[in-house]
Order: C-alpha cells, then structure tokens, then sequence
C-alpha cells in the first residue's frame, strides 16, 4: 500500500509543478502581447516625446515594467484598449494610464495619454 501512495504523491507533485510551469508561461506571453500591441508602443513613444514627463521621472534611463493583468485598467479588444504601464527612472516611477480607440475608416489606434504618471507607493 506504502508503494502505491508514494506513486501517487510524486504524480501528484509533478501535475503541479507543470501545472504551475504552464501557468507562468502563459502569463508572460500574454505580457509579451501587450508589449507587442501598437496601442502599447504608440503610448510609450508619446511619453518618450514628452520631455517634461521623461525629466520628472529621471529618465534617460527609463525602465518599463511588466504590467499587471489582473490589474482592470489593463484591456484591450478589438476597437480599443486602456492600459496602465509601470514606468520608473532615476528620480521616481508611477504608472502611465492611456486609453485608445481605433479609427474605423483608417484602422489605426487614435491615442489618449491620460497626461499624467501617478507615482506609484
């Protein structure tokens, strides 16, 4: 009986770390589909352009974070998308809010950088 228990407890231990393996790849790649969305590069290319919000954060250099999925203010569907980025730089880092929409004639996004990098805690 002893033989068989171990056989089960050693599955079950291997169903969940591949369980768990599946669970964090799946995460990172929906990151990486978001860094990879227009909406996302269009909206650090306008903070990047902004020179007074690059001198309050400190940057060059600036580092951009992975943002939180499970955070509502990060979505994305087909004719628009709201995100919420982590930015920092040497001085301080906050969050970066932008909201899209997509030009129906043109089938591009139209950006809308809320204007302000909340600090974050």
């Amino acid at each position: 009986m002893s033989r068989s228990t171990s056989l089960l407890q050693q599955m079950t231990i291997f169903m969940t770390v591949v369980t768990g393996g599946g669970c964090a790849t799946m995460y990172y790649l929906m990151q990486k589909n978001f860094a990879k969305s227009e909406y996302y590069r269009q909206a650090l290319e306008q903070l990047n352009s902004n020179s007074t919000a690059m001198a309050s954060l400190g940057a060059p250099p600036l580092k951009i974070h992975n943002i939180h999925l499970s955070d509502r203010h990060n979505r994305i569907d087909h004719s628009s998308a709201q995100l919420k980025i982590p930015v920092t730089g040497s001085k301080t880092g906050g969050y970066l809010y932008t909201t899209s929409t997509r030009d129906s004639l043109t089938n591009s996004p139209l950006l809308s950088v809320d204007g302000t990098c909340s600090r974050s805690s």
